[in-house]
């Protein structure tokens, strides 16, 4: 009788002991390809799996449920990953629920249906976004202006702007490419899909996409923009009725004295700012820093904000990372002047040397914007026509998890929030 309940004993210590839970590791040290781990949890949530995002535990790691499959796709994936027992996971979740301790647990309910707003055929630079999400293996759709202007939007959670120009001048590239073939192929196609969507102009199109965008945003959707889609989206936005464009772009002039009449209260993080009137300078505005920096290449990063994760939850989700310091990177827009940036809208990470943001954050509406300074977190000045990143070179960029954490940000959407 002894030995029979000895056993049953043994054999109950040893199911309590049972691995029930995966831990993705997100400190420098530990995890072998961050950006995967992503994709492993984007994996995990559409297969209906629970997840949680440990903010602020080792690098923001990711705890998962202990499944076969999951444990076959880390190692596919050449992902790092830890087995918890339960008794393991339900110490570490109470060290986070610790008030002397600046962690938190948010649960991730589901994985967002993403959209990428960009123009159908090769395109003379490469996209940071779009590639991060295909090496991390998650899934989204193209959607361009007729998607957007039928109101195919409110099939997604996500929408990412691709390298894009909202006002119509054709990305300011007249003064060095107006005779590429590229370019004049583009312009064409531009105009030809205008007059098919029944405008005269270019930047009436794109005027007509951004405030669908617009609405997108205030109905609740989670928008994120790099490089020229930034500030090209707000500019458009505040000269509404206003014909900003020169001959070369629309046919016929600007309006005189347009300036006087931008209405920055249209605008999603930007004001005060004043219009570059010359086509064929590469720039659309001052709010732009690239012609404003002062920096060495050795001392180009910017420092990530440190936030509360129990009280500011949000902040803290988009600037989960594995360092606070990330390696600065040009763009057409490459960074955003501080004095310009409305007072509602969060810096998120920022260069002290040269006063300027390079990641912002705010909400508009029921739904949420991001905008991230510069065009590829790995390659410091990519030019139009250079080879794409190699993210196999790159799988543990802290530039491209901030892009990631923004992925990631709408599945945790209906955990209330304290901010």
């Amino acid at each position: 009788m002894f030995k029979k309940s000895l056993y049953i004993f043994l054999i109950l210590i040893s199911f309590s002991a049972k691995a029930n839970f995966i831990l993705l590791p997100m400190d420098e040290s530990t995890q072998k390809n961050h950006l995967k781990a992503y994709g492993i949890t984007y994996w995990a949530l559409d297969k209906q799996y629970k997840a949680s995002w440990l903010l602020n535990y080792r690098g923001g790691s990711f705890l998962l449920p202990d499944a076969p499959e999951i444990r076959k796709e880390c190692q596919i994936r050449g992902v790092s990953f830890e087995v918890l027992s339960d008794a393991e996971m339900q110490s570490l979740l109470a060290d986070i629920s610790s008030p002397s301790q600046n962690m938190e647990t948010v649960v991730l309910e589901k994985a967002p249906k993403i959209a990428v707003y960009s123009p159908p055929g090769k395109q003379p630079w490469d996209d940071a976004v779009t590639m991060v999400l295909t090496y991390a293996e998650i899934p989204f759709k193209v959607v361009y202006d007729e998607e957007v202007l039928s109101d195919q939007l409110l099939l997604y959670d996500w929408l990412h702007l691709h390298h894009e120009d909202f006002t119509g001048q054709y990305g300011k590239f007249y003064g060095a490419y107006r005779n590429a073939p590229w370019y004049i192929e583009q312009k064409k196609d531009a105009e030809a899909l205008a007059a098919k969507l029944g405008f005269a102009k270019v930047s009436q199109d794109k005027l007509a996409v951004a405030k669908k965008i617009r609405d997108f945003v205030i109905g609740g959707g989670f928008m994120f923009a790099m490089c020229s889609a930034t500030d090209s989206f707000d500019i458009a936005l505040s000269a509404e009725g206003v014909d900003i464009c020169e001959p070369m772009f629309d046919g016929d002039d600007s309006e005189s004295n347009y300036q006087s009449k931008i209405d920055y209260s249209k605008t999603f993080a930007f004001k005060n700012f004043i219009l570059d009137r010359k086509p064929d300078h590469y720039e659309f505005s001052d709010i732009d820093m690239t012609e404003k920096r002062r920096i060495p290449f050795e001392k180009d990063y910017f420092t990530l904000m440190e936030f509360s994760a129990k009280w500011d939850v949000i902040p803290s989700m988009l600037c989960q990372n594995h360092t606070q310091l990330v390696k600065g990177f040009m763009g057409q827009t490459t960074a955003f002047d501080n004095e310009l940036i409305k007072s509602s809208v969060l810096v998120l990470g920022k260069n002290e040397l040269n006063d300027e943001a390079r990641y912002i954050h705010g909400q508009k509406g029921k739904g949420f914007f991001t905008f991230y300074g510069g065009h590829d977190p790995e390659d410091y000045q990519h030019r139009v026509g250079d080879e794409p990143t190699v993210l196999d070179l790159h799988p543990n960029s802290p530039g491209f998890r901030l892009i990631l954490n923004n992925v990631l940000f709408p599945a945790a959407r209906k955990k209330p929030q304290k901010t």
